[in-house]
């Protein structure tokens, strides 16, 4: 799946993302009866407290056995525990197997200008292999690559060369490529930091994070029971300094600041996320995306006060390659195939935006 210019963003530092163990103890059947020394609880009885119930009794039964971060494997997942979110974020996000898991993504991007219509302007389809590791505190160690081409609306082929419609320059296109996707999740929720060190920072979920009176921010995302499948939505929206300055780009520049966001939406099965002995969760998400103009669509200096604005889908089936669209994984295999491959550390790494890439590869204009 994507690795939004969000865990682009800054997954190298230690204090940015958190996660611990989850086991699954099901909920018992509506309609059951409890009685004293049973674990069976009355349909009405809230999942949550059927939940606690049952971990206790579990507790019992298994002589309090517990995983690494003192997390019982007898116990269902508590979306309350900043433990139990990093675990099941880390599997959702990646795989605990010994292999990365591929997801991918595809989609389309518009150009909004003013009160035009929008204007669909190029494909946008990418993938990427992550692995997470459960740390004995809980704590979840990520890793991974991730690449994101454009392409063209009709043959779906990667990008070289586009002609921009509102300048009718033909410009180089810039695919992203990033290979460095490394971070320790901890308990509190990330802040990712772009720019100078003036700039503030960005709060993941800003939207619907919890803030607690001392200020700090635990690691509790907005997952949602929907039947047997779970909803998880979530959100960057940074503002910082644009590395892609005017003063010595200005053509690839869109001005001093840049304002990029990225809002996902998973669903993914219940029961694999919960079941501690499958080690990666299923999922199907939409991707939207809205930013500034990409530098190398050259439109600093056009007149064109505009954005771009991107739908697409995620999705990721634990089956290989096969989630990576055809053209992208052959692609892939012929330019980038140590992309296919998987990490060979658990280092910290340090990502970067695509504002930040382009910087640093393109010479400046002037």
């Amino acid at each position: 799946m994507p690795v939004p210019e969000s865990l682009h963003l800054s997954l190298a530092s230690s204090a940015k993302l958190p996660g611990v163990g989850i086991e699954q103890a099901k909920c018992p059947r509506i309609g059951r009866t409890i009685n004293r020394g049973d674990r069976n609880v009355m349909s009405f009885v809230p999942c949550y407290l059927r939940s606690r119930l049952l971990a206790r009794a579990d507790d019992h039964d298994s002589g309090g056995a517990a995983a690494p971060g003192g997390t019982n494997h007898h116990k269902t997942l508590d979306f309350e525990s900043p433990l139990d979110n990093l675990y099941a974020f880390g599997k959702l996000w990646a795989s605990y197997a010994d292999e990365p898991v591929f997801s991918a993504f595809h989609g389309i991007m518009f150009g909004m200008v003013g009160q035009q219509r929008l204007r669909p302007l190029f494909g946008y389809a990418g993938f990427g292999g992550f692995q997470a590791r459960l740390l004995d505190n809980g704590h979840v160690r990520l890793r991974g690559k991730e690449t994101g081409f454009f392409t063209d609306l009709e043959t779906g082929e990667v990008l070289e060369h586009w002609n921009n419609p509102y300048t009718g320059e033909r410009v180089p296109v810039f695919n992203f490529l990033n290979d460095r996707i490394r971070g320790e999740l901890t308990p509190s929720m990330p802040v990712f930091q772009f720019g100078d060190k003036e700039d503030a920072p960005t709060l993941m979920n800003d939207g619907s994070a919890r803030r607690n009176p001392d200020g700090s921010v635990p690691f509790i995302l907005p997952w949602q029971r929907v039947g047997d499948s779970v909803l998880l939505s979530w959100d960057y929206t940074h503002h910082y300094r644009n590395p892609v300055n005017p003063r010595q780009w200005p053509k690839a520049s869109t001005g001093e600041y840049i304002n990029p966001s990225e809002h996902f939406t998973f669903t993914t099965p219940w029961n694999e996320l919960a079941d501690r002995d499958n080690p990666c969760a299923t999922f199907h998400c939409g991707f939207s995306r809205l930013s500034p103009w990409w530098p190398w669509m050259r439109m600093g200096g056009s007149g064109v006060d505009g954005a771009l604005f991107g739908r697409m889908h995620s999705h990721k089936s634990n089956r290989g390659f096969e989630d990576i669209p055809p053209v992208i994984l052959d692609y892939a295999r012929q330019h980038y195939p140590g992309f296919l491959q998987p990490c060979d550390d658990w280092d910290d790494g340090f990502p970067i935006g695509t504002w930040e890439a382009y910087a640093r590869s393109v010479p400046p204009e002037i």
